[in-house]
C-alpha cells in the first residue's frame, strides 16, 4: 500500500460486466498526484480519439484525492471526469460531502467505467469485493429517492454517487449527486453516467489510508484552527446584513473594488456560506445580471431586489449546518421551509451561484423561488448554473421577440416571473415540449433554433458560471483558456488576493493590489501570478482539497500536509510543477480529441464588454483579451496563436509520449 493513496483502481467495462483490479505504480503518484492527476493520467491514455462522449468508449471516472482520509483539513473532495458531451473535450466536475473517503475505504483511488449496460445497474463496491446490481427498480428516481431506498438495500454506512431524472434523459447540464445534493454538475458527466445506464455508486468499507507523519498533519491542523478561531466570532457579528448591503453600496462606487482577506473569508463562510456576497456582488459588478446585459444597482438595486436574497434572510430558515468530510468551516447548511408559495420542507442550503443564476440574472427577487429551484435541480441532478444561463438565454430572446408563446408551449415568460421559470425549468428535466430543447443547454437550444446565439452566455458549450469577466478579467483567462471551459473554481484575480500564495512558496513575485482602481485591467503585474494559481489549482484538485480552504490567505499548506502524509520531502514548487504537468496532460486531451481552443472556447462578446454597458461599475468596460491571452499563453509555454502545448515544454514536464502525440 502506498502512503496516502490506496495505489489501486476499480476497472468496470458495463457491456460485458467484467470488474478488474489495477495496480497504480508509485511513481504515477509521484508524478501526477492523485484526483485530477490521477484522472489525466488514466483518460488520456485510454479514451481513443475522437471517442463518441455518450458512447462505450468514453470512460467515467471518479476519483479521490491524495490526502482523503489522511485526517488533514479540508480534503475531502472527489472528482468525476471523463470526454465531456457538453464542450467535446476534458470535462471533470467536483464536489464535496463523504463520497471520497467512502471510496478510499472500499480500496480504491479511483473508479473507472466504460462500455454501456444493456440495462440499468449500480456498481456496489466494499472492502475491495465489488459487483454490479440490478437497478431497474431506482430507475426513474430523483436523487433523494434513490438515495433512501439504496440506503435502505445497501446499509447506511455507505456513500453514494447519483443520477436523477436529468442523467437518464441525458441532458447535457447533468450532474452526479452525493449526499442528496451535493453534485459534480459541470461538463455534463451525468449525461455520460445515464448514457452507461449506470444509476449509481454504493461505496464503502473499512480500508485505512496510510499516512507516515501522522504527528506532523495533527500539528497542522493545530495551527490551523489557531488561526482559524482567532478573532472569527467577533468579525462574524460585524457582518450582519445591514453592513453587507451598505457594504455592496459602498464598493459600487469605492474605486478600490471587492477583494476579501482571509480573515474575512472565515468568518463569512463560517455564518452564512457561499451566499455570503448575494448582496455585495450584485452590487459591485461582479455577479452578471439580466443575462449579463444589466447593471446591478439600476436593474436589481438593494432597495428592492438584491436585499431580498441577501445571506441572512437564507439563513434564518437555516437548522443545521452541514459539514463535508474533514472539514471544521461548515459553509453548508440544512433549511426547512414550511411557509411562502413553495414549502419544500427540508433542502439543502442554496449556493452562490445558484442565488445569482436564478436571482440576478433572471431579475429574479423571489427568494422562495430559489428556494424552490434549488431543490428541484438537486432532486433531478441538473447544474444550477447552467439551467439558469439556459432560461436567461430563454427569456432574452422573447423579449427580443425571437420565440413566440406557442414555441414556448404556451408559457410566455419574462423576467422575474417565478411560476413561469419554476414551469421551464420543470420541463426541461422532463424534456417536455419545449423543455427537450433546453435540456442540453443554451448553445445547443441557440443551434437547433439556428438564432439567438448573441445570447448564449457560454463558452465551448459550458455556460458562463456567476462571475462577470468585465469585473474580474483573471475570469476572462479562466473561462477560455483553462482546459475545461467556463470554470469560476480555477482562479481569478478575487481568488489571487484570497489565496495569499506568498506564505507557502516564497521565492514568488510580490502580490499586486489587484482591486486598486481601474489597475485590475493592467494584466502587466498579474499574469506570472495568474500562471502559478492555474497551476496550484490542478495540485489542489490533485489533493482532493476545497477551494474555500485555500481560500483562505494560504493558512492550508498544502505542500506541507502532501510531505507529511506520503513521506515525500519535495520542496512547495515541485508541486506547483505537478500541476503544471497535469494542465498541460488536460490540454494536450482536448488537442487530441480534435479541440481548438482558441476558437472552440471563444468568449461571447458581452463577456468581455463588446458592447460595453451603459451603467453601473462597469460601464465602459471592454477587455483587451487579445493580449491579455497572448501574455497568459506565452508565460505558461502554450502557442499563443493555437494553445497548443509546445513540444518543449511538453518535453520539460517529462511527457514525451505526449509530445509526439501532437508533434505536428
Amino acid at each position: 500500500m502506498g502512503k496516502g493513496y490506496m495505489g489501486r483502481i476499480l476497472v468496470v467495462d458495463l457491456g460485458t460486466g467484467s470488474i478488474e483490479e489495477e495496480t497504480v505504480p508509485d511513481a504515477v503518484y509521484e508524478t501526477f498526484g492523485s484526483g485530477m492527476g490521477l484522472a489525466a493520467w488514466f483518460l488520456y491514455n485510454r479514451i481513443p480519439a475522437g471517442a463518441d462522449p455518450l458512447g462505450a468508449d468514453n470512460i467515467l471516472g471518479f476519483v479521490t484525492g491524495l490526502l482523503t482520509g489522511s485526517g488533514a483539513f479540508m480534503t475531502g473532495r472527489w472528482m468525476a471526469v471523463g470526454k465531456s458531451p457538453l464542450t467535446g473535450g476534458w470535462g471533470d466536475a467536483n464536489a464535496g460531502g463523504k463520497l471520497s473517503p467512502a471510496i478510499k475505504r472500499s480500496g480504491y483511488d479511483g473508479i473507472f467505467f466504460s462500455g454501456i449496460s444493456p440495462k440499468p445497474v449500480y456498481l456496489k463496491v466494499i472492502d475491495r469485493k465489488a459487483e454490479l446490481v440490478d437497478a431497474s427498480h431506482l430507475w426513474g428516481m430523483d436523487i433523494v429517492e434513490t438515495d433512501e431506498t439504496l440506503k435502505s438495500e445497501v446499509g447506511k454506512n455507505v456513500q453514494f454517487a447519483i443520477i436523477g431524472p436529468a442523467g437518464e434523459n441525458l441532458s447535457l447540464i447533468s450532474g452526479i449527486a452525493n449526499d442528496k445534493a451535493r453534485i459534480a454538475a459541470r461538463s455534463g458527466l451525468g449525461a455520460v453516467m445515464g448514457s452507461k445506464r449506470l444509476k449509481a455508486i454504493a461505496a464503502g468499507g473499512k480500508q485505512t489510508v496510510s499516512v507516515v507523519n501522522p504527528e506532523k498533519v495533527k500539528e497542522l491542523n493545530k495551527k490551523f484552527m489557531a488561526w482559524f478561531n482567532r478573532g472569527r466570532e467577533t468579525m462574524a457579528k460585524i457582518f450582519s446584513a445591514k453592513v453587507l448591503n451598505a457594504s455592496g453600496r459602498f464598493l459600487r462606487v469605492s474605486p478600490v473594488g471587492f477583494a476579501l482577506s482571509g480573515n474575512q473569508a472565515k468568518a463569512l463562510l463560517k455564518k452564512y456560506g457561499t451566499i455570503a456576497t448575494n448582496v455585495i456582488s450584485a452590487e459591485n459588478g461582479d455577479s452578471p445580471v439580466k443575462n449579463w446585459s444589466g447593471a446591478g444597482f439600476r436593474d436589481f438595486p438593494v432597495s428592492t431586489h438584491s436585499d431580498k436574497i441577501n445571506p441572512q434572510r437564507i439563513v434564518n430558515y437555516e437548522i443545521r449546518k452541514y459539514h463535508c468530510y474533514s472539514c471544521p468551516v461548515g459553509c453548508g447548511g440544512i433549511l426547512r421551509i414550511n411557509d411562502g408559495p413553495y414549502p419544500v420542507g427540508e433542502t439543502h442550503k442554496p449556493e452562490y451561484e445558484t442565488a445569482c443564476a436564478f436571482g440576478p440574472l433572471l431579475l429574479n427577487n423571489n427568494l422562495h423561488l430559489i428556494f424552490k429551484i434549488n431543490d428541484m435541480l438537486n432532486r433531478a441532478g441538473m447544474d444550477t448554473i447552467g439551467a439558469g444561463a439556459t432560461v436567461a438565454w430563454l427569456i432574452e430572446c422573447r423579449e427580443k421577440g425571437l420565440l413566440t408563446k406557442k414555441e414556448l408551449d404556451g408559457i410566455d415568460i419574462g423576467w422575474g416571473d417565478s411560476q413561469a421559470i419554476i414551469t421551464m425549468v420543470d420541463k426541461m428535466i422532463r424534456r417536455d415540449g419545449v423543455g427537450d430543447l433546453l435540456a442540453d443547454g443554451c448553445k445547443m437550444a441557440a443551434k437547433r433554433l439556428a438564432k439567438g446565439e448573441e445570447f448564449a452566455m457560454h463558452a465551448g458549450g459550458q455556460e458562463l458560471p456567476m462571475h462577470d469577466s468585465r469585473y474580474d478579467p483573471g475570469f476572462a483567462v479562466s473561462y477560455a483558456l483553462e482546459p475545461t471551459p467556463a470554470r469560476h473554481t480555477n482562479y481569478g484575480y478575487q481568488w489571487l488576493e484570497l489565496f495569499e500564495l506568498n506564505r507557502i512558496f516564497k521565492d514568488l513575485p510580490a502580490r499586486p493590489k489587484l482591486f486598486k482602481a481601474k489597475s485590475r485591467y493592467n494584466p502587466d503585474d498579474k499574469i506570472d501570478l495568474l500562471v502559478v494559481a492555474s497551476r496550484y489549482m490542478q495540485f489542489v484538485n490533485c489533493v482532493g482539497a476545497c477551494l474555500f480552504g485555500v481560500q483562505m490567505g494560504g493558512r492550508l499548506d498544502l505542500p506541507a500536509y502532501t510531505n507529511a502524509v506520503t513521506g515525500w520531502s519535495h520542496h512547495p514548487e515541485y508541486y506547483l510543477k505537478m500541476g503544471e504537468r497535469v494542465q498541460n496532460l488536460r490540454q494536450s486531451f482536448n488537442i487530441k480529441h480534435g479541440i481548438k481552443p482558441l476558437t472552440d472556447f471563444a468568449l461571447p462578446s458581452r463577456a468581455v464588454g463588446s458592447p460595453a454597458l451603459d451603467a453601473g461599475p462597469l460601464k465602459g468596460v471592454t477587455l483587451n483579451t487579445g493580449e491579455l491571452f497572448a501574455k497568459y499563453l506565452e508565460k505558461t509555454g502554450w502557442d499563443t496563436s493555437t494553445a497548443i502545448p509546445t513540444q518543449g515544454k511538453l518535453r520539460e514536464l517529462g511527457l514525451d509520449d505526449v509530445a509526439k502525440d501532437l508533434k505536428p
